[in-house]
C-alpha cells in the first residue's frame, strides 16, 4: 500500500481501538520507555497527545522524564509554513488549544533544535526500516532533519511495524527506534 492508503487504514485501526484496549498497549509501551538507557539524555521533545486523533498518551512519559530531571520540549506548529518550533514544557507552563484542536505552550521559553538529546516523533505506521507515517504534512521530517545528528528519534505507535511503506522518498527521514505494543 502507499502512503494514503496506509495512513487511511490505521487512522480507522486506531478509531476502533476502545478505551480498554488503549490503556493495555500505553502501559506496554510506557515500560518499554522505562527500560530505555537514558544515561546520556538531558532534553527530550515529545509530542502533547491529541485525545481526538486517538494518539498515544504521553502525559505519563513527561510525569517520567521530569522524575529523572530530565528537560521536557513540546511543539508549537505554524500551519501557514508545516513547521514547528519548540518550547520547554515546565510545571507551569500554560497550555492553549489551537484552531485545530493542538495543545501548546503558551508564554514559553523557546528551544533550538540542536540542543534536544531526543525525540519522541508521533505517528500512524512504521515499517521495518522505521519509516514512518504521519498525518502527512511533513512537521516532523522537516523538524527531524534539522536535528544534531546523534539525536535519537523515537516513534510511538499502536501497532506492529509493516514490511516495508512503498513510497518513501528523499525527504522521509527514518527514525532510529519504533516503540510498539510487544
Amino acid at each position: 500500500m502507499n502512503k494514503q492508503q496506509l495512513r487511511s487504514t490505521y487512522k480507522q485501526k486506531r478509531e476502533n481501538l476502545s478505551s480498554a484496549e488503549k490503556n493495555i498497549l500505553h502501559e506496554n509501551i510506557y515500560q518499554q520507555i522505562y527500560e530505555l538507557d537514558i544515561s546520556e539524555v538531558k532534553i527530550i521533545h515529545i509530542f502533547l497527545s491529541l485525545e481526538k486523533f486517538n494518539e498515544i498518551n504521553t502525559g505519563p512519559i513527561i510525569d517520567y522524564f521530569r522524575t529523572k530531571n530530565i528537560k521536557i520540549v513540546v511543539p508549537k506548529t505554524n500551519l501557514k509554513n508545516n513547521s514547528l518550533t519548540h518550547f520547554y514544557l515546565e510545571d507551569d507552563t500554560e497550555l492553549e488549544i489551537n484552531h485545530y484542536g493542538i495543545p501548546e505552550p503558551k508564554d514559553a521559553i523557546q528551544v533550538p533544535e540542536n540542543v534536544i538529546d531526543l525525540v519522541f516523533v508521533p505517528l500512524l505506521i512504521s515499517d521495518k526500516n522505521h519509516h514512518r507515517i504521519g498525518y502527512g504534512k511533513g512537521f516532523y521530517d522537516r523538524f527531524l532533519s534539522s536535528c544534531r545528528p546523534n539525536c535519537i528519534k523515537i516513534g510511538l505507535n499502536y501497532f506492529k511495524p509493516i514490511s516495508e511503506i512503498k513510497d518513501i522518498n528523499e525527504f522521509d527521514i527514518a527514525l532510529d527506534l519504533v516503540l510498539y505494543p510487544k
